[in-house]
């Protein structure tokens, strides 16, 4: 019987999409092993006559994880707009699935099916095409350089307006970071993510008092157009991190409030305040504004404001268009107002018609992620398998399988491929903590995530083995003198495969084999080039017999004679 509780479908979301103004792609989701064939019927919705004449599209199983398929058909529609209905069969019945209702007949009327109303520009599920293509290097700027491979590791605290200090813990600076834009480049990275640059009171700047402007202790503006030229220069990509969600409490509209009360012009820019507003003394004294979390220091910014929107879609186009920078991080994304987020991305694609906006989202994006709002999301998920799997060891390799599709799966084909995937951030443990510095697992993940549909992020410092499970040692200073461990060329081979086989940017994923235990056999393809990547995340060995080609390797390690040893991979490319 087919098993009708488990399917799924969802018009206008991840399960029916447009990846041109003439191509769409439909998905639908049963039990696992359950249906024989599953077939798309398509036509146009407004056919001037009944009935409507429909065509057949053969749906291919393109993934499972340990409880559903995955099927799916991209084609290219002759119709703008679009309805549609499935034919199901198993073994022992066929039914037709439409508007959610099982049916052995056709409805009589063309609005009971599923409908695409319109295949419109402003809604296909793509990103910038340089997206897809990107290699991200992460700096967290007080701690990468503050000279050529150097970093100075001391603070210093500068004087700015109104009395007020401004604070760095490592010594990093703007000038630093261009020092060194050759050591990034020749690692092959050809984008740099910088966390918050912006006039800030405290070293990690996320508590923003001028957002016009560098803070004075990491350089100038100058400096920074200086970094941003050099970067382009070298073929890198700048992208920003966007502080909206909060500001400082001595932000100068934050302060209006304090000093004026209800009379202030700036009343409505900030969330639940309370008056009279007294900025607490004591950290555990609870604020009578809404803030950031509990931290009394960063009140919440009201973005449904329309003076609030109004400022920052400001702040938006002026970094991109007075510095050039091609994009924005865009920090605690999901707190914000949808219609922010709207409009800011109608400031900055004017500006930029190929800027990008990343949200920090750390769960599932998708709602985020419909082509109005943001292109990308940081991929905290894709960073909590890979922990689980190669770090922990808390799951074995077909439970890993299943986590990755039901996360893939999640979002149109186009949006996949432009998701930041992350094992590092300045907000989590570093990888090789979990990993207990063994390099081994360490280098899996890696592998994994240069062989991943998605934009790769590197936090800096990992190509060097740093770990660290505090926020000062997670942020601790480059280790530009004394690395843990030199990974230099291993992420140099890993990038340079990537960037010379497209199909690990933008083809195909599918698994093709994973065990109980640690075995992870999958294959990345595009018409003309398939790319076979076999993993052994556990310390034994293991065989992957006729699921990779008859060829050799182009990188492994302890692979031979058709068998992976301890934290073994291998990876293989037919053209």
């Amino acid at each position: 019987m087919i098993e009708r509780q488990a399917i799924t479908h969802i018009p206008l979301s991840q399960y029916a999409f447009t990846n041109s103004e003439t191509s769409m792609t439909i998905r639908i989701r049963t039990a696992k092993d359950n249906l024989l064939t599953c077939t798309l019927w398509y036509g146009d919705r407004v056919y001037p006559k009944d009935p409507i004449l429909f065509t057949p599209l053969s749906m291919e199983k393109v993934a499972s994880d340990l409880y559903f398929d995955y099927y799916e058909v991209t084609f290219e529609s002759p119709y703008t707009r679009v309805c549609y209905y499935f034919e199901l069969e198993d073994q022992e019945e066929s039914t037709y699935l439409y508007a959610d209702i099982f049916s052995k007949k056709l409805p009589k009327e063309r609005s009971e099916f599923y409908q695409y109303p319109f295949m419109r520009r402003e809604e296909i599920s793509t990103v910038p095409e340089w997206l897809k293509h990107a290699v991200v290097y992460n700096i967290f700027p007080d701690s990468f350089a503050s000279g050529y491979r150097t970093i100075s590791a001391s603070g210093n605290e500068t004087t700015w307006e109104r009395g007020l200090s401004l604070h760095s813990r490592l010594g990093g600076t703007i000038p630093g970071i261009t020092e060194n834009l050759d050591y990034i480049a020749q690692l092959g990275f050809n984008c740099i993510y910088l966390n918050p640059l912006f006039v800030a009171g405290e070293y990690h700047k996320y508590d923003i008092l001028d957002y016009h402007h560098v803070c004075p202790n990491m350089g100038t503006d100058a400096d920074f157009h200086a970094l941003v030229d050099k970067a382009h220069e070298m073929g890198l990509r700048v992208v920003i991190d966007g502080v909206f969600n909060h500001c400082s409490w001595q932000f100068f509209a934050f302060d209006d409030v304090v000093h004026y009360g209800e009379s202030s012009r700036y009343k409505d820019w900030f969330y639940d305040l309370r008056f009279p507003v007294v900025r607490p003394e004591t950290s555990d004294a609870v604020p009578n504004y809404s803030c950031f979390a509990y931290e009394r220091k960063m009140p919440k910014l009201n973005s449904s404001n329309p003076e609030v929107q109004a400022y920052f879609c400001e702040v938006g186009r002026y970094w991109i268009e007075q510095f050039h920078v091609d994009g924005w991080r865009l920090d605690v994304a999901n707190e914000l107002d949808r219609d922010f987020w709207r409009a800011f991305k109608k400031a900055t694609r004017q500006a930029d018609p190929e800027s990008v906006m990343i949200g920090e989202i750390w769960e599932s994006a998708e709602s985020w992620l419909r082509g109005d709002m943001f292109d990308s999301a940081m991929n905290y998920d894709f960073r909590k398998n890979c922990r689980d799997f190669f770090g922990l060891e808390a799951i074995n390799a077909l439970e890993f399988s299943g986590r990755i599709t039901d996360m893939m799966y999640r979002y149109p084909t186009g949006i996949l491929q432009g998701q930041l995937n992350l094992l590092d951030s300045h907000d989590v443990n570093r990888f090789m903590s979990y990993c207990q510095n063994d390099i081994r697992r360490f280098r899996l993940a890696e592998v994994f995530l240069f062989t991943s549909p998605g934009a790769p992020s590197v936090f800096y410092g990992d190509e060097l083995g740093m770990d660290g499970n505090s926020e000062f040692t997670l942020r601790g200073p480059m280790p530009w003198k004394g690395p843990k461990h030199d990974e230099r060329e291993f992420f140099r081979q890993l990038i340079t495969l990537r960037k010379e086989n497209e199909a690990l940017m933008t083809g195909t994923f599918q698994t093709t084999a994973a065990s109980e235990s640690g075995l992870l056999i999958y294959r990345r393809e595009l018409p003309g080039q398939k790319i076979t990547i076999a993993l052994n995340g556990r310390n034994g060995t293991v065989s992957i017999g006729k699921c990779t080609p008859d060829r050799e390797a182009v990188l492994s390690y302890e692979f031979s004679g058709g068998t992976l040893g301890p934290f073994g991979y291998a990876i293989f490319v037919d053209q």
